[in-house]
């Protein structure tokens, strides 16, 4: 599952510079980095030599789904994770601004859990920690709870916005009107709040918005997206960089539209299907020894010039290596070495860029698509259905090849 992407939109309409601006990830902690407001992202362990010579910019995490309180079999010890999450922020060479909380701090909206949250965060190496509400912060009482913890300096149910460094940030809430069966919901007075929000900033202004709930629809079975997010994106839509981050899914799966870029992360407590992947959503067991592997934390960084942020994701621990080794693809002299590979069903497949340039490697058919892969990058993606899988570079389209898979 921590290899699984989801990758919509149109590669016909993206050139060379307008993919390098989108956003990074690999995992579940997400270093997101903005410069001159363009986001991009980095796996914690590849910031050290990516990002860490970068003092010019904005540095800021992303957790999210800490489920303080649950104790099942997916995660019968949900603090310790959080407490490797923190670990894995103060182990970042740079350390990050500020955290932003993107809801379901705790399971049943207990005070203890809220408390326990607050200390283990408390430990970060950051000034400080902006929250927005999950529907499971806000059980019982609407929130009123949450508000007080959290709500001082906020509007109605808990939106807010701030400035830092130039980079406008937006905190959303929608899950507090949701409806059987539903999407999660923003309301018409939050949607004025927002739109007078952003009446006063200039088209440059790099943007992000941040909400527990995805504000693109995932899977609308599930209730995996919000219902009245159009209006929201339409206020959105004149804006140069717009970075939009959230949790609820407890998965990375990221989509790019034009000049918006949308990224969910990880959980620190456990793990959900893919969409549509089983009977209903909820807490996925898996071995012990992978647990790890698909939690994690997110950073980003803004850099003043750059159109977009870096984003990404890392997980609390590296994947176990088990079954057998994956299938190597070299990119190199602005080929994919071999053009054609034949692998097992469940078999992985590995790309690692050779080229001083970047390239990506993205399905022809919307399967897989890998982040921009620098000099000595990898990718793998693990295919457990037989056919044959095209794909190509997007950066430069010239570049084809395939796999197949028996």
């Amino acid at each position: 599952m921590a290899k699984r992407i989801v990758y919509d939109h149109n590669p016909d309409g993206i050139d060379r510079r307008g993919f390098l601006e989108c956003m990074a990830w690999a995992g579940t902690g997400i270093l997101w980095t903005i410069t001159a407001g363009v986001p991009k992202s980095y796996a914690l362990p590849q910031a050290d030599h990516k990002t860490s010579h970068r003092k010019d910019g904005l540095s800021f995490m992303q957790i999210s789904d800490s489920h303080i309180g649950f104790s099942k079999e997916a995660n019968k010890d949900v603090i310790t994770t959080l407490q490797a999450a923190v670990s894995k922020i103060n182990a970042a060479p740079e350390p990050p601004a500020f955290l932003i909380h993107t809801g379901d701090i705790t399971h049943l909206s207990k005070p203890e859990e809220f408390d326990i949250a607050e200390e283990v965060l408390k430990g970060a190496k950051a000034n400080r920690v902006f929250y927005v509400p999950g529907e499971h912060d806000v059980l019982n009482d609407n929130g009123k709870q949450y508000l007080e913890r959290y709500g001082k300096e906020t509007r109605g149910g808990g939106w807010y916005s701030f400035t830092k460094q130039g980079v406008h940030f937006i905190g959303l809430v929608n899950v507090l009107d949701l409806k059987a069966g539903g999407l999660g919901q923003l309301g018409g007075d939050q949607l004025e709040w927002l739109k007078r929000d952003l009446a006063g900033l200039s088209n440059s202004t790099p943007v992000v918005v941040f909400a527990h709930i995805p504000l693109w629809t995932v899977y609308p079975d599930w209730g995996w997206g919000t219902a009245d997010s159009e209006q929201a994106l339409a206020y959105l839509k004149r804006f140069g960089s717009v970075t939009i981050l959230n949790g609820h899914i407890h998965q990375t799966l990221q989509k790019v539209e034009g000049n918006v870029v949308f990224h969910t992360a990880m959980s620190t407590a456990f793990p959900q299907p893919a969409p549509g992947a089983a009977p209903s959503p909820g807490p996925m067991k898996v071995p012990a020894e992978k647990l790890r592997s698909v939690l994690g934390v997110t950073s980003v960084k803004y850099v003043p010039g750059r159109r977009s942020l870096a984003i990404m994701d890392s997980p609390l621990e590296a994947a176990p290596v088990s079954g057998p080794a994956a299938a190597q693809i070299a990119i190199d002299n602005f080929s994919f070495i071999p053009a054609e590979i034949k692998v097992p069903a469940g078999g992985t497949v590995a790309w690692t860029n050779h080229d001083d340039v970047p390239h990506n490697v993205i399905s022809t058919e919307k399967r897989f698509a890998s982040p921009v892969l620098d000099t000595d990058e990898k990718f793998s993606y693990t295919f457990q259905n037989p056919g044959v899988y095209p794909y190509y570079c997007s950066i430069h389209p010239k570049m084809t090849a395939k796999v197949i898979v028996e």
